[in-house]
């Protein structure tokens, strides 16, 4: 298996600068939007279909903000500016659970010089491998408890000071955020990470799924387009498609 080193198929140079801004500021801007109207409106006052619809939008929304958070790991969100590419990373973990973007910045990078080993902070212990269990001991290692404390500060000042109705807060704010765990865990780690028969064939110990481009980005933000990122980490996710197409070609 060819890696970047190997092949040409896009240099970090080649990645325009700040249009990774904007899909940021996109992300960020429907999330907030969205979560303002679904909790400015009672759940009893709303039409049935809008409450699984807007958990799901959420979610999917709550998943944009790590895969931001993700990209500003990376450097992606802002190729030439550090800060205001680690500004991004901070407000879309906070945003998202209050998360440590120092902390997981540095268990991340550690997943990528150790990918499916047992130096890999995100990877199973060899013993709970499954779905379920491995998705247990994954969160374990990120959630806090001061985290947990203020989730449920944030909680309570939403409930009683600004007068959001507890179902509100439960479809449409705590819920999606539990539920995009689920699917960024899924299509992020377990996935592209789990063990194969005969083992993977590649330094990364990794898998891409072969979605097309449109069922990868509702799937996950092209995360599951997973060995493409271990190649090309620089690679902002809304490029990975591109980067998909052209080893194909290679």
């Amino acid at each position: 298996m060819t890696t970047h080193a190997q092949t040409d198929v896009i240099k970090s140079t080649e990645i325009p600068a700040t249009p990774g801004v904007w899909i940021a500021l996109a992300v960020i801007g429907l999330w907030l939007g969205s979560l303002t109207v679904l909790l400015t409106i009672p759940v009893s006052q709303m039409p049935l279909w809008v409450v699984p619809v807007g958990t799901l939008w959420q979610t999917f929304l709550y998943t944009g903000l790590f895969i931001t958070a993700h990209d500003a790991m990376h450097g992606a969100v802002h190729r030439r500016n550090r800060r205001v590419n680690d500004l991004f990373g901070w407000t879309a973990v906070i945003l998202y659970a209050l998360f440590d973007y120092r902390k997981m910045m540095s268990k991340h990078w550690e997943h990528h010089k150790h990918p499916g080993t047992q130096g890999d902070p995100d990877f199973h212990d060899g013993s709970r491998t499954g779905f379920f269990a491995w998705y247990v001991s994954f969160l374990r290692s990120y959630i806090s408890i001061p985290q947990i404390i203020g989730m449920a500060v944030v909680f309570n000042i939403l409930h009683h000071f600004a007068g959001v109705t507890v179902p509100n807060l439960l479809f449409f704010w705590a819920g999606p955020a539990i539920l995009s765990t689920f699917q960024l865990f899924y299509f992020g780690t377990f996935l592209p990470h789990r063990d194969i028969e005969g083992g993977h064939d590649n330094p990364h110990h990794s898998t891409s799924n072969d979605y097309s481009p449109f069922w990868s980005f509702v799937s996950c933000y092209h995360f599951g387009y997973h060995l493409e990122h271990h190649e090309y980490p620089y690679v902002p996710w809304w490029l990975l498609p591109t980067v998909r197409a052209a080893r194909k070609e290679v």
